[in-house]
């Protein structure tokens, strides 16, 4: 079977190439015997790689049973995998058989096996290693054949480490290891996913599919996405029953993701201390982002200009405007660096003649483009970018805002501030 087949199979929706590596791996590993320990966040599908390696195995006419270790009580969970006598502990009214009994010439899938108590870690390496258990209250060793797939969202070195997970149960498990990428790392994914559940959110409750317009499809796919698949179909159905105009705006959306996780930007953590510093911080680390994002652009356009522009004046080039572009907006969201003006012609309008040396001429571009200047506080570099977005904006707030990566409240706090009242729309003076 190809990837394609098993995506339509069990109802796999995404193109990303690291979902494409987990699904193979799955693929090559399944006709073995060998232990298979896959590694995600919560919510991003696990549980369906299991299945794809039952399947595509020999093992896929016997049993096969998921367990949810974080979910049995630890006083019970030797029982409930390995069984256990009657009369073994009080409420032991009759001799019982585990999942490793009953799945003998299956599969089992224990999922959350981070969360599996030492003691039955031991049990479990012992089944692994030998195919041997004890059923609890017995001195009689039985046998079983049973595939072992595991899965966890939490680092298990890290457990190990702090004593709460057994090493050599790591690496016995974790044979051939799965990483499925989180929600965040297959971006062409979500607005697809989207579109299957709330299609099958419309078909369910007998109702018209929300749409999303093009702001709110760019929020839904730069949203961070911390539960993963399972919070955006939660999302979905929350905005398929609830919302009744079908055409979901960024405004409506914005509502139901939860504001902590909306920005992917690096952060500092602040100590715990409440107040202002982290939205500060924020707003500075995508003004220094954008500004390095735009010199780069510049330095390789330059670059490739005085590499092939031969005798050629730069306006006669056909990425001279691209040029004035990048100066004209670095310009306007100067943070801190003086650039050249653009009517300088003894660096826009020179006549260019091919280095021998591409590293000299690097230098050179480096040296001529950008001239330091005395650096800017915090404030007055946020204040400044905040004043290029409104007039980029001509003064809308909402617009303004959502550029910026911050609420409206935010900004307007700001606006004051700033003393940038006159530039909002309806007061902006002319």
């Amino acid at each position: 079977m190809t990837v394609k087949e098993i995506k339509q199979r069990f109802g796999i929706i995404g193109n990303s190439p690291l979902l494409d590596i987990a699904i193979n791996t799955a693929m090559q590993v399944a006709p073995t015997d060998i232990t298979v320990l896959i590694y995600g966040e919560s919510g991003v599908g696990k549980e369906a790689f299991p299945q794809i390696i039952h399947q595509l195995s020999s093992r896929k006419h016997g049993t096969y049973i998921s367990i949810n270790c974080g979910a049995i009580p630890e006083g019970t969970i030797d029982s409930e995998l390995f069984g256990h006598e009657k009369g073994s502990f009080t409420g032991a009214h009759e001799a019982r058989k585990g999942y490793f009994e009953v799945a003998n010439g299956g599969t089992i899938f224990l999922d959350e096996v981070a969360d599996l108590p030492l003691s039955t870690q031991v049990r479990l390496l012992r089944v692994l290693e030998s195919g041997e258990f004890f059923k609890v209250g017995s001195s009689k060793g039985l046998k079983t054949d049973v595939r072992v797939v595991a899965a966890t969202n939490i680092n298990i070195l890290e457990s190990i480490q702090n004593g709460k997970f057994r090493e050599d149960l790591y690496y016995r498990l974790s044979t051939v290891p799965i990483n499925i990428p989180p929600l965040r790392n297959r971006q062409d994914d979500i607005y697809l996913l989207f579109r299957k559940f709330a299609s099958d959110f419309a078909e369910k409750y007998r109702m018209p599919a929300i749409e999303l317009d093009s702001e709110a499809q760019n929020l839904l796919n730069n949203y961070y996405w911390p539960g993963n698949i399972r919070q955006l179909k939660n999302v979905t159905e929350q905005l398929s029953i609830l919302e009744k105009n079908r055409q979901i705006n960024v405004e409506t959306l914005t509502r139901y993701l939860p504001t902590d996780n909306t920005s992917k930007l690096p952060v500092l953590f602040n100590g715990g201390n409440k107040g202002n510093d982290f939205s500060e911080r924020d707003l500075l680390y995508k003004v220094l982002f954008d500004m390095r994002k735009d010199m780069n652009d510049l330095k390789q356009v330059v670059g490739e200009l005085i590499q092939n522009g031969g005798n050629g004046s730069l306006n006669d080039n056909e990425n001279a405007q691209l040029v004035k572009q990048l100066y004209h907006d670095i310009n306007a969201g100067n943070g801190g660096q003086k650039t050249i003006p653009i009517e300088d012609k003894s660096v826009l309008n020179p006549v260019i003649h091919l280095p021998k040396e591409t590293s000299k001429s690097q230098k050179a571009i480096d040296e001529h483009i950008l001239v330091p200047e005395k650096t800017l506080t915090l404030e007055a570099k946020s204040a400044e970018y905040v004043k290029s977005v409104l007039l980029k904006n001509n003064g809308e707030k909402r617009k303004t805002a959502r550029d910026l990566g911050i609420s409206e409240r935010t900004l307007y706090r700001y606006i004051i501030d700033y003393n940038l009242e006159n530039m909002v729309s309806g007061k902006r003076k002319k």
